[in-house]
Protein backbone atom coordinates (compact mmCIF):
# COMPACT_ATOMS: atom_id res chain seq x y z
CA UNK A 1 0.00 0.00 0.00
CA UNK A 2 1.37 3.05 -1.14
CA UNK A 3 1.35 6.89 -0.12
CA UNK A 4 -1.04 6.00 2.99
CA UNK A 5 -1.55 8.78 5.14
CA UNK A 6 -2.63 9.23 9.06
CA UNK A 7 -6.06 10.93 7.61
CA UNK A 8 -6.93 7.75 5.70
CA UNK A 9 -5.86 5.46 8.37
CA UNK A 10 -8.38 7.15 10.81
CA UNK A 11 -11.01 7.08 7.92
CA UNK A 12 -10.34 3.28 7.73
CA UNK A 13 -10.79 2.78 11.67
CA UNK A 14 -14.23 4.96 11.30
CA UNK A 15 -15.37 2.12 8.99
CA UNK A 16 -13.91 -0.85 10.94
CA UNK A 17 -10.57 -1.92 9.47
CA UNK A 18 -7.64 -1.63 10.83
CA UNK A 19 -3.94 -2.33 9.41
CA UNK A 20 -1.40 -4.87 9.94
CA UNK A 21 1.77 -6.17 8.05
CA UNK A 22 3.39 -9.55 7.68
CA UNK A 23 6.85 -8.71 9.24
CA UNK A 24 8.74 -6.01 10.48
CA UNK A 25 10.77 -5.63 7.77
CA UNK A 26 8.22 -6.14 5.62
CA UNK A 27 7.14 -2.89 4.06
CA UNK A 28 3.94 -3.90 2.76
CA UNK A 29 0.40 -3.17 4.45
CA UNK A 30 -2.54 -4.80 4.26
CA UNK A 31 -6.44 -3.68 5.94
CA UNK A 32 -7.66 -6.32 8.31
CA UNK A 33 -11.73 -6.59 8.58
CA UNK A 34 -12.17 -9.45 10.37
CA UNK A 35 -15.70 -11.51 10.53
CA UNK A 36 -15.31 -11.53 14.45
CA UNK A 37 -14.05 -8.90 16.63
CA UNK A 38 -12.60 -8.83 20.37
CA UNK A 39 -14.35 -6.08 22.47
CA UNK A 40 -13.95 -5.41 26.02
CA UNK A 41 -17.13 -3.50 27.29
CA UNK A 42 -16.36 -0.52 29.30
CA UNK A 43 -19.39 -0.90 31.53
CA UNK A 44 -18.48 -4.30 32.73
CA UNK A 45 -14.63 -4.85 32.76
CA UNK A 46 -13.53 -6.96 34.83
CA UNK A 47 -10.42 -6.66 37.39
CA UNK A 48 -9.35 -10.21 39.17
CA UNK A 49 -8.82 -9.81 42.30
CA UNK A 50 -4.99 -10.30 42.41
CA UNK A 51 -5.09 -7.70 40.26
CA UNK A 52 -6.52 -5.32 42.02
CA UNK A 53 -3.94 -5.66 44.96
CA UNK A 54 -1.25 -4.80 42.46
CA UNK A 55 -3.31 -1.60 40.79
CA UNK A 56 -3.78 -0.57 44.30
CA UNK A 57 -0.27 -0.61 45.92
CA UNK A 58 1.19 1.57 42.82
CA UNK A 59 3.91 -1.12 42.11
CA UNK A 60 4.44 0.86 38.90
CA UNK A 61 4.16 4.69 38.11
CA UNK A 62 1.55 5.12 35.58
CA UNK A 63 1.95 8.04 32.91
CA UNK A 64 -0.19 8.51 29.85
CA UNK A 65 1.43 10.46 26.24
CA UNK A 66 5.10 10.42 28.29
CA UNK A 67 6.78 8.06 25.74
CA UNK A 68 5.00 6.98 22.93
CA UNK A 69 7.57 6.25 20.60
CA UNK A 70 9.28 4.28 23.12
CA UNK A 71 5.94 2.18 23.62
CA UNK A 72 5.23 1.27 20.13
CA UNK A 73 9.28 0.04 19.77
CA UNK A 74 8.89 -2.08 22.38
CA UNK A 75 5.67 -3.79 21.11
CA UNK A 76 7.67 -3.43 17.74
CA UNK A 77 10.17 -6.21 19.46
CA UNK A 78 10.07 -9.66 18.90
CA UNK A 79 9.84 -11.94 21.64
CA UNK A 80 10.49 -15.87 22.19
CA UNK A 81 6.49 -16.21 22.11
CA UNK A 82 5.92 -13.96 18.85
CA UNK A 83 9.15 -14.01 16.56
CA UNK A 84 7.53 -11.66 14.20
CA UNK A 85 5.76 -8.33 14.71
CA UNK A 86 3.19 -6.65 12.43
CA UNK A 87 4.39 -3.54 13.43
CA UNK A 88 6.38 -2.65 10.49
CA UNK A 89 8.36 0.65 9.66
CA UNK A 90 5.22 2.34 7.55
CA UNK A 91 2.72 1.46 10.10
CA UNK A 92 5.44 2.98 12.81
CA UNK A 93 5.59 6.22 11.20
CA UNK A 94 1.74 6.47 10.70
CA UNK A 95 1.17 6.50 14.62
CA UNK A 96 3.95 8.50 15.05
CA UNK A 97 1.46 11.10 12.76
CA UNK A 98 -1.63 10.23 14.39
CA UNK A 99 0.16 11.04 18.25
CA UNK A 100 1.52 14.14 16.81
CA UNK A 101 -1.71 14.73 15.24
CA UNK A 102 -3.47 13.67 19.36
CA UNK A 103 -5.48 10.97 18.10
CA UNK A 104 -3.10 7.83 18.86
CA UNK A 105 -2.25 7.66 22.76
CA UNK A 106 -0.05 5.72 25.17
CA UNK A 107 -0.47 4.31 28.71
CA UNK A 108 2.78 3.48 30.18
CA UNK A 109 4.77 2.15 33.63
CA UNK A 110 7.40 3.13 35.18
CA UNK A 111 9.90 2.00 38.05
CA UNK A 112 12.67 3.94 39.07
CA UNK A 113 12.71 6.16 35.91
CA UNK A 114 12.32 2.75 33.74
CA UNK A 115 9.49 1.93 31.27
CA UNK A 116 8.63 -1.48 32.57
CA UNK A 117 5.54 -1.78 30.43
CA UNK A 118 2.88 -0.46 28.45
CA UNK A 119 0.03 -0.07 25.64
CA UNK A 120 -0.70 2.19 22.64
CA UNK A 121 -3.53 2.55 20.61
CA UNK A 122 -6.30 5.01 18.43
CA UNK A 123 -8.98 7.43 19.99
CA UNK A 124 -11.35 8.29 17.71
CA UNK A 125 -14.52 9.97 18.56
CA UNK A 126 -15.76 7.82 21.62
CA UNK A 127 -14.26 4.91 20.35
CA UNK A 128 -10.27 3.82 21.46
CA UNK A 129 -8.89 0.71 19.37
CA UNK A 130 -6.19 -0.70 21.55
CA UNK A 131 -3.16 -1.63 18.97
CA UNK A 132 -0.26 -3.48 20.92
CA UNK A 133 0.93 -3.64 24.42
CA UNK A 134 3.94 -5.17 26.23
CA UNK A 135 5.55 -5.91 29.66
CA UNK A 136 8.94 -6.40 30.81
CA UNK A 137 7.99 -6.72 34.71
CA UNK A 138 5.10 -8.53 36.42
CA UNK A 139 1.62 -7.59 34.93
CA UNK A 140 2.79 -4.27 33.84
CA UNK A 141 0.96 -4.62 30.63
CA UNK A 142 -2.49 -5.33 32.80
CA UNK A 143 -2.03 -2.48 34.90
CA UNK A 144 -1.67 0.07 31.91
CA UNK A 145 -5.14 -1.80 30.53
CA UNK A 146 -6.75 -0.90 33.85
CA UNK A 147 -5.44 2.39 33.69
CA UNK A 148 -6.47 2.67 30.19
CA UNK A 149 -9.75 1.42 30.75
CA UNK A 150 -10.70 4.54 34.10
CA UNK A 151 -9.62 7.12 31.81
CA UNK A 152 -11.96 5.82 29.02
CA UNK A 153 -14.97 5.51 31.05
CA UNK A 154 -13.78 9.08 33.11
CA UNK A 155 -13.66 10.96 29.77
CA UNK A 156 -16.98 9.54 28.04
CA UNK A 157 -15.98 6.75 25.73
CA UNK A 158 -18.40 4.12 24.43
CA UNK A 159 -16.39 1.61 22.86
CA UNK A 160 -12.57 -0.38 23.43
CA UNK A 161 -11.61 -2.48 20.52
CA UNK A 162 -9.66 -5.29 21.35
CA UNK A 163 -8.80 -6.60 17.02
CA UNK A 164 -8.92 -10.18 17.85
CA UNK A 165 -10.00 -12.41 20.87
CA UNK A 166 -7.63 -13.59 23.23
CA UNK A 167 -7.35 -15.57 26.80
CA UNK A 168 -5.86 -12.56 28.23
CA UNK A 169 -8.16 -10.49 27.52
CA UNK A 170 -11.39 -13.09 28.66
CA UNK A 171 -9.95 -12.32 32.22
CA UNK A 172 -11.06 -9.04 31.78
CA UNK A 173 -14.18 -9.67 30.45
CA UNK A 174 -13.85 -9.26 26.93
CA UNK A 175 -16.44 -11.07 24.17
CA UNK A 176 -15.99 -11.77 20.76
CA UNK A 177 -18.96 -10.16 18.63
CA UNK A 178 -19.60 -10.03 14.85
CA UNK A 179 -18.78 -7.98 12.03
CA UNK A 180 -22.96 -6.73 12.00
CA UNK A 181 -22.87 -6.06 16.10
CA UNK A 182 -19.44 -4.46 15.75
CA UNK A 183 -20.15 -1.91 13.27
CA UNK A 184 -23.76 -1.29 15.35
CA UNK A 185 -20.99 0.00 18.54
CA UNK A 186 -18.88 1.58 16.19
CA UNK A 187 -21.18 3.90 15.08
CA UNK A 188 -22.79 4.58 18.39
CA UNK A 189 -19.20 5.36 19.51
CA UNK A 190 -18.23 7.60 16.78
CA UNK A 191 -21.67 10.06 17.77
CA UNK A 192 -20.52 11.16 20.64
CA UNK A 193 -17.17 12.71 21.57
CA UNK A 194 -14.96 11.51 24.16
CA UNK A 195 -11.83 12.97 26.03
CA UNK A 196 -8.53 10.97 26.87
CA UNK A 197 -7.48 13.92 28.56
CA UNK A 198 -10.11 13.74 31.39
CA UNK A 199 -9.58 12.23 34.62
CA UNK A 200 -12.75 13.17 36.27
CA UNK A 201 -13.66 13.72 39.63
CA UNK A 202 -11.08 16.21 41.42
CA UNK A 203 -7.74 14.83 39.93
CA UNK A 204 -8.08 17.31 37.10
CA UNK A 205 -6.97 16.84 33.86
CA UNK A 206 -4.86 13.92 32.92
CA UNK A 207 -5.28 10.26 34.00
CA UNK A 208 -5.79 8.74 37.28
CA UNK A 209 -2.37 8.46 38.08
CA UNK A 210 -3.04 6.82 41.24
CA UNK A 211 -4.51 2.66 41.73
CA UNK A 212 -7.28 3.38 44.14
CA UNK A 213 -8.56 6.00 41.76
CA UNK A 214 -8.69 3.78 38.64
CA UNK A 215 -10.09 1.08 40.58
CA UNK A 216 -12.92 3.49 42.08
CA UNK A 217 -14.06 4.40 38.14
CA UNK A 218 -14.14 1.48 36.88
CA UNK A 219 -16.35 0.27 40.09
CA UNK A 220 -18.42 3.25 39.92
CA UNK A 221 -19.53 1.90 36.06
CA UNK A 222 -19.82 -1.45 36.66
Amino acid sequence: MESFSARQLLACYARGVFPMADAREDARVFLIDPERRGVIPLERFHVPARLARTVRADRYEVRADTAFHQVVLACAEAAPDRPQTWINRPIEKLYLKLHEMGFAHSVECWTEGVLVGGLYGVALKGAFFGESMFSRARDASKVALIHLVARLLAGGYRLLDAQFMTEHLAQFGAEEIGRRDYLKRLEKALAVEGDFQCAGGSAGAGAPVTGAAALQLISQAS
